[in-house]
């Protein structure tokens, strides 16, 4: 499986030297994973929103740029 290029999604940004060039969500140092992590843990969108530094349509807009890129096709197939 090939990882997702978040360079794509307007949501995030990759900073040299903020949070180790993780992909966060712009202006904040919260990482992309974390609401991935959370979800899987059971939290709501709205718990992970009322935790974390980031907006709803943030978290919406990584989550829908996730469910998009799994319908692109794939080079050589």
């Amino acid at each position: 499986m090939s990882t997702l290029d978040w360079s794509r999604c307007p949501a995030v940004e990759s900073v040299p030297g903020k949070v180790s060039g993780a992909w966060v969500f712009k202006g904040t140092r919260t990482p992309v994973a974390i609401v991935f992590e959370n979800l899987e843990d059971g939290m709501t969108i709205d718990e992970v929103v009322e935790q974390f530094p980031v907006t709803r349509d943030q978290v919406k807009s990584v989550l829908e740029f996730a469910a998009r890129s799994l319908d692109a096709p794939v080079p050589g197939r």
